[in-house]
């Protein structure tokens, strides 16, 4: 097996010098693309086939999740590692269902980002133990409920629109004003959504409908502030 050839895909220049330079000192990997955003990170994929795409999750133009979706299904023998500030479950297992084969926390990268490119040209899983263990954390906790542990999250339309609007910084009012609903109303549906999807707090739904693709990166960005590096 030959050098491991890598594509970064990362919009944060700092943080992109320090990957390059990361993976320079490396002898068996080799820098072949960088990009800082989604659509061309798909198109250099198709036109370089890279063993390995290490892919952030908040890019312009185009999300992570869909850039992911895009170079699985274009070619099988290109592995996707996630490199992302956005570690929460819910983000992890979305990356993994549009076919990423790890999933790294920028806290720990300096670490693990070498072995986890190792591991997933291999045909290996690799993920920050910190993830590991939240997933079977989840798979534990889903297995004590009696309910099996890949259940889909269902939303109703109306569930999905509020998730949609409160994704987009509006605030319930607002919800309630463009949904033509009372407050009471839109405050039932947000509770609604939060217990299906266990998430609490709008930044964490903010990311749930970003790698749904509900949202893009920019106009999650515009309304509610960075979106994370």
């Amino acid at each position: 097996m030959g050098k491991t050839t890598v594509l970064l895909v990362e919009d944060h220049e700092v943080v992109l010098e320090g990957l390059r330079a990361l993976l320079q000192t490396q002898p068996d990997i080799e820098v072949v693309g960088e990009t800082s955003d989604g659509c061309s990170a798909v198109t250099m994929a198709r036109n370089m086939s890279p063993n390995v795409v290490v892919m952030d999750v908040s890019l312009p133009g185009q999300n992570g999740f869909r850039a992911t979706l895009q170079i699985r299904r274009a070619s099988k023998e290109t592995q996707v590692l996630v490199l992302s500030s956005y570690d929460d479950l819910e983000c992890v297992e979305q990356m993994i269902d549009a076919g990423a084969s790890g999933f790294l926390s920028k806290r720990s990268v300096a670490n693990q980002l070498v072995d986890a490119i190792r591991a997933v040209r291999s045909g290996r899983s690799f993920y920050s133990p910190e993830i590991s263990k939240r997933r079977q954390d989840f798979k534990d906790a889903a297995l004590r409920a009696g309910r099996p542990v890949d259940e889909a999250v269902e939303l109703t339309a109306r569930e999905r629109q509020t998730l949609e609007l409160i994704a987009h910084g509006r605030r319930n009012k607002e919800v309630a004003a463009e949904m033509g609903i009372s407050i009471k109303t839109v405050e039932k549906h947000r509770q609604c959504v939060m217990n299906k999807l266990n998430i609490h707090d709008a930044a964490g739904l903010t990311r749930y409908a970003l790698t749904q693709g509900l949202i893009s990166a920019a106009k999650s960005q515009a309304c509610s502030g960075p979106v994370g590096i």
